[in-house]
């Protein structure tokens, strides 16, 4: 366990309690917890969580934006479901990134868990990207994706950082759970 583990630790449970409590916040200490996982995924030989860590560093960008645009009409960006349009490309763009990343993991580095690092990855990617534009679904992603990465990082003798993601794996539970009642209230607000 390195200091740079601890400290991503800290800074990856903080940001996911604050992006449960939707305190835009979440974003800038996310980009911190991203850049401290970039270093220790390398270290680890885990490439596609290291590279992912530098995508989630531009849409941790993309989504402080995109919760700062605000207008006297809008105070703050919505929470909403996942539109049927959004899944229909979302779902084959995921499949089809685990497969491209597996593939590039087993070629080009020496991964020795190139499917489920590449799988994960593509996961994680539509959940930060449904996170970014408040789609309440994206907590079942980040779930899915937790459920997988806690033992792979056991796999891989990450022991504080599999830790750290059954963390995120409770912290996505009230995400979800907060996240849902907002989407309620929002909906009885428009219905009265």
């Amino acid at each position: 366990m390195s200091v740079t583990e601890v400290l991503g630790f800290v800074t990856g449970a903080l940001c996911v309690w604050l992006l449960a409590r939707q305190i835009i916040w979440n974003w800038p200490i996310g980009i911190a917890n991203n850049a401290l996982y970039l270093i220790v995924f390398l270290r680890s030989g885990l490439y596609g969580d290291a590279g992912l860590q530098v995508v989630y560093m531009l849409l941790g960008a993309y989504g402080w934006w995109t919760w700062l645009q605000v207008t006297p009409a809008r105070r703050e960006l919505p929470i909403t479901r996942t539109s049927r349009a959004t899944w229909t490309w979302l779902i084959p763009a995921t499949g089809l990134a685990a497969i491209a990343l597996a593939f590039f993991l087993a070629r080009f580095t020496d991964s020795t868990v190139p499917g489920w690092d590449g799988f994960t990855t593509a996961l994680s990617l539509a959940a930060i990207y449904g996170q970014s534009r408040k789609y309440v679904e994206s907590w079942w992603i980040w779930i899915a994706a937790d459920v997988i990465y806690i033992p792979l990082y056991i796999y891989k003798n990450l022991g504080l950082t599999s830790v750290l993601y059954l963390v995120f794996l409770i912290l996505c539970v009230i995400g979800l759970r907060e996240w849902r009642r907002a989407l309620r209230e929002t909906d009885v607000q428009v219905l009265a």
